[in-house]
């Protein structure tokens, strides 16, 4: 389950910028700029073209939606969730392992199973409709989501599969895989994080089994929804979900943070479970959110076809948990191939107390750049993108720092602050001269700005 509100143009690229596995096919029928035909890119209009593009194995078919680009695509298969020693491994099979002793079936075999294979290219149905997210809502947006067509995308959430999981016929599992959101630039965010899906089911003997006198007891009802409860469902049942839910949760973070960890829940609003929670924990005397979860929504459950079942789901951040467990500063370097990273994580055992020594810590390299906005839409998101497709992980930061509407055209300028460092070695500023300026060139050539450099 995923923070839905936290959710680009037809991407172009040339064959030989591509990595083995990703190919495009195809010859752009035309460009939106006029510049932009005799410069290759790795954006490109807003148009219909002939274009596929094969991942994984499989080709899509370009339109008017695409906007992934080669650095996303790049990502894709990596699997860092799976990479043995990984911290990102090492926090999956800690959770995994709590889940796998914690709660046992009746044949004694462990009651969550696990997937961590399942593909990040999914459908818009997947990722959005089988989760009863409106058509209007704005966690569909080309601005914040990696769309290869109208169709198929990479999936903002692991709660893509949570219908396809249920309709399987599981009643307790965990998700976990790669998701990719366009988003801001900064030390805690990158456009592909990890994240784990929880999620149960409950028959009615399963809920009330072990209450007193809850025999007389039910899931269900006709009602009325409220902030406390869907229409269909009955108070009893939902106090009862949202305590094993809550006991459950607070449990593994105990375990993983120790017992001196402090816990607090904050009532928040996603599209597919009500009533949702967000579970913040106090982390060196401040309150970070590290997940959030809720009661499913019934019609989802009905849908997959376990009509007589009541649930709850849960999606966390494995990033946010290893950055605060491990104490690791910048969301990039989990990207890092430096063996003074990846060494520190080569462990004998799954809890084995770490404290990542920071790399050396080499000096910025700070970069502004200011244009005016053309008269159309546009996106942060879009040159936040572009920013990162040609700078790479070299930009460690890319900060808004001045907005200015001309008095009389009232045209709007942006000025951003880009922040150049890499986290393995000293960069040298004509590097970032060449990177910067390319960065201000392909804003002009495929955003459409103005550009007052």
């Amino acid at each position: 389950m995923a923070m839905l509100w936290k959710f680009m143009r037809v991407a172009k690229y040339s064959k030989t910028a591509l990595s083995p596995k990703v190919k495009v096919r195809g010859i752009p029928t035309h460009s939106r700029h006029s510049s932009s035909k005799s410069a290759p890119s790795d954006f490109a209009s807003n148009t219909p073209c002939s274009h596929t593009v094969e991942l994984l194995g499989k080709a899509y078919p370009l339109d008017d939606y695409s906007n992934v680009t080669e650095k996303i695509l790049s990502k894709v298969g990596k699997n860092l969730h799976n990479k043995k020693h990984h911290p990102l491994w090492l926090i999956k099979e800690q959770v995994k392992d709590h889940f796998y002793k914690q709660y046992i079936g009746r044949r004694g075999n462990p009651l969550f199973s696990v997937y961590d294979g399942l593909s990040p290219v999914v459908t818009v149905q997947q990722n959005f409709d089988s989760l009863l997210i409106p058509q209007n809502h704005a966690s569909r947006r080309k601005e914040d989501n990696y769309y290869l067509n109208r169709d198929h995308m990479l999936r903002a959430h692991t709660s893509a599969h949570q219908w396809d999981l249920i309709r399987s016929g599981l009643d307790a599992f965990l998700a976990v895989g790669d998701v990719y959101r366009r988003d801001t630039i900064d030390s805690t965010h990158y456009p592909v994080f990890h994240q784990m899906e929880g999620v149960r089911l409950f028959s009615c003997h399963e809920l009330f089994s072990n209450i007193k006198d809850g025999e007389g007891l039910q899931l269900f009802e006709q009602g009325h929804r409220t902030a406390h409860k869907q229409e269909c469902h009955t108070m009893e049942a939902v106090r009862l979900v949202e305590f094993n839910l809550k006991q459950v949760l607070t449990k593994l973070m105990t375990h993983i943070f120790g017992d001196g960890l402090q816990v607090r829940w904050v009532d928040c609003y996603f599209p597919f479970t009500h009533p949702s929670f967000e579970m913040e924990i106090k982390f060196q005397g401040e309150w970070m959110e590290v997940l959030g979860c809720g009661v499913m929504e019934q019609q989802l459950v009905n849908s997959a076809g376990a009509q007589d079942k009541i649930g709850w789901a849960f999606g966390l951040g494995l990033e946010r948990l290893a950055m605060i467990l491990y104490d690791i500063p910048d969301i990039r370097l989990f990207w890092s191939e430096d063996e003074r990273f990846w060494k520190q994580f080569i462990v004998p055992h799954i809890w084995q107390k770490i404290k990542f020594q920071p790399l050396s810590k080499y000096p910025p390299l700070i970069n502004d750049i200011s244009f005016w906005l053309p008269s159309e839409t546009y996106s942060k998101n879009d040159f936040y993108d572009l920013a990162r497709t040609i700078g790479g992980d070299l930009i460690e930061k890319v900060v808004l720092v001045d907005e200015f509407t001309h008095p009389k055209t009232k045209k709007v300028s942006h000025c951003y602050r880009i922040i150049y460092r890499h986290p393995e070695r000293t960069l040298t500023q004509d590097e970032v001269h060449q990177i910067h300026q390319a960065i201000e060139e392909s804003a002009v050539r495929e955003l459409g700005v103005e550009g007052r450099f």
